[in-house]
């Protein structure tokens, strides 16, 4: 389901009071206020967009927003420091752009589906059948603002890590291709329902939604019962030795073909300023680039470049200041707004997160994500981490295996960040085993050795 920003929808006086709340899900009829204005998220209808295109969104959030665009850790797009009078001229100048933004269900694919020849299934094409299913749906379908649907038939840039109320993966099983049909989860964690043929997909996954608006607006995959659901799917038996993929580094150049390279972008701690993104864009089409793909890990990926002038790309993002290479330090960092664009942040966490990067390398070896929270909520990494720094009443709280909601283990002083970093970052260094990484370090030397590290007189 898709829609193109009208005149009359752009020509509205204002967005309505009751869609600037915290909660749902952003988008350009419904603004989040946050603590830098309105923020608006936006999903390509197609799997990307044209390059003219992502230059025309830059500098519509240049005018109507306060110049910062985020990438999100799912891969959508977010327009920040908007007001009530510039929301109405934002959709306008996207309308006339010719843009066409998803609305209602997020179904979301990999980002190089219909490309990557090393993909077990054709997810763009089962992703289309279910959003025409779910448009002509009599009664329409209300369904939980946040409720997706992930779409994933492997690649190299798989959706293993995304965290959706409903998945199918493609496997390959007993020498065929299924789809795996599971809830609540990624693609480790989710609760699986079945093994369905491609024809039985879109009726499977109607039926779940149906339920839920059954049982209500707020209503989450969570929420649906597993055993009365799989009496009714036409499974077919798994051969249990198929592969749950995992998550994959979306920065650095993916050769799909002989004649077909293309080069993953990430944007440090998800954020970019629209003039820099202009920049970067501009000179992308003088090497050739066509298109823009979002993915998820704050990156998006640069098509049409001839493999002759992928490393020349690459080169430049680095020059922007982007994470260009799969070994960037920052690419092991997961940071939400922060102090001063989220309401509810208390503290600097983009400023934190390159205090990490400077005074603590030991730790970004790829074995783990550190988590840096304004708050406890934890919006950049709900799920628990390693390590997640967030904010305390004396400063920031240190949570060792745990989410931002969790009681700190250790607490640090404002002042004291960088010190405690770089006495983290000598402990690993000084105490790690032979070929051991940084996560399976921490894990063996346990809470009470890392507190006491941390907050050593």
């Amino acid at each position: 389901m898709t829609f193109c920003a009208s005149p009359s929808e752009g020509s509205m006086e204002a967005p309505q009071r009751s869609s600037m709340r915290r909660g749902a899900c952003p988008s350009l009829s419904t603004p989040m206020m946050t603590g830098d204005g309105l923020l608006v998220r936006l999903r390509p209808a197609r799997p990307g967009f044209a390059l003219r295109e992502l230059v025309a969104i830059s500098d519509a959030a240049a005018l109507c927003g306060n110049g910062i665009l985020e990438i999100t850790a799912r891969g959508n797009l977010q327009i920040r420091g908007l007001t009530a009078q510039t929301v109405p001229l934002l959709s306008r100048k996207i309308a006339d752009a010719g843009i066409d933004i998803a609305q209602g269900l997020a179904i979301e694919t990999p980002p190089l589906a219909g490309l990557d020849p090393s993909e077990i299934a054709d997810a763009v094409s089962v992703a289309e059948r279910l959003r025409v299913a779910v448009a002509a749906h009599q009664p329409p379908l209300h369904l939980a603002p946040k409720l997706s649907v992930v779409i994933d038939g492997g690649g190299q840039l798989n959706l293993g890590a995304v965290t959706a109320d409903i998945r199918l993966s493609a496997v390959r099983s007993n020498g065929q291709v299924l789809w795996l049909l599971a809830l609540a989860g990624t693609g480790k964690t989710a609760r699986r329902i079945a093994a369905l043929e491609e024809t039985a997909v879109v009726p499977a996954v109607m039926d779940i939604l149906e339920r839920l608006a059954a049982i209500g607006r707020d209503a989450r995959a969570r929420d649906i019962i597993d055993a009365a659901l799989k009496r009714r799917m036409a499974t077919i038996d798994l051969d249990e030795t198929a592969p749950i993929m995992s998550a994959p580094n979306s920065a650095g150049i993916h050769d799909l073909a002989e004649d077909c390279s293309i080069l993953g972008v990430g944007l440090p701690f998800g954020q970019i300023r629209t003039v820099d993104l202009r920049s970067f864009l501009e000179a992308l089409e003088i090497l050739g680039a066509t298109e823009i793909r979002l993915a998820p890990g704050h990156a998006l990926m640069v098509l049409g470049i001839a493999p002759g002038r992928i490393g020349a790309a690459q080169a430049l993002a680095l020059g922007h200041g982007l994470r260009a290479f799969p070994h960037d330090p920052r690419n092991h960092i997961a940071a939400c707004a922060g102090l001063g664009a989220c309401a509810s942040a208390q503290i600097d966490t983009r400023a934190v997160a390159q205090t990490v990067v400077d005074t603590a390398p030991a730790l970004l070896d790829g074995s783990l994500t550190v988590h840096i929270s304004g708050c406890s909520k934890g919006c950049a990494k709900p799920s628990a981490s390693a390590l997640t720094i967030t904010a305390a009443p004396i400063g920031y709280g240190l949570v060792v295996n745990g989410p931002a909601s969790a009681a700190p283990t250790a607490y640090i002083e404002e002042n004291n960040i960088r010190t405690a970093l770089e006495r983290l970052d000598k402990l690993v260094s000084e105490r790690k085993q032979g070929g051991e990484s940084a996560r399976s370090c921490l894990t063996r030397l346990g809470a009470e050795v890392i507190t006491a590290a941390v907050q050593q007189g």
